[in-house]
């Protein structure tokens, strides 16, 4: 394990439907590169964070951040600290391990329809651009 800046809690934000309990595991499409079969799962220790990653997921689900624990080995997403923000001030991370679910979380900040159109927005851009890592 790499040196990491957080100990917890951690928090996945996902439209997807879970209980605690449930493992939430790597090897699906990413939610903003449907092409790519991600080979790790992302969380991140910042709940609102989280809420972004849940209101930008792929799907019509309703966005959902969880509570949740890493089950094994976790790393600084480099996606982000080593691409574009030094220091890991998004305080994301990923893993290989399945992530544990142990809590809804319901205290999330929502964004506005304007907020999610211009990250809808902006990401459609980076994607006709034929780059732009991001968290996923």
């Amino acid at each position: 394990m790499m040196e990491t800046l957080d100990d917890g809690p951690f928090f996945h934000g996902t439209k997807a439907d879970l209980q605690p309990g449930d493992l939430l595991t790597a090897g699906f499409r990413s939610n903003y590169r449907p092409e790519v079969v991600m080979n790790h799962i992302y969380f991140t220790a910042l709940r609102d964070g989280a809420g972004l990653a849940a209101e930008l997921a792929a799907g019509d689900g309703e966005p959902r951040v969880y509570l949740v624990e890493p089950t094994g080995d976790f790393e600084n997403d480099p996606n982000v600290t080593d691409k574009k923000f030094p220091g890991n001030p998004t305080r994301s991370y990923r893993s290989t391990e399945p992530l544990r679910v142990l809590a809804v979380v319901d205290d999330w900040t929502r964004l506005t329809p304007e907020a999610l159109q211009t990250w809808r927005d902006n990401l459609a851009r980076m994607r006709a651009e034929g780059g732009g890592e991001i968290i996923n």
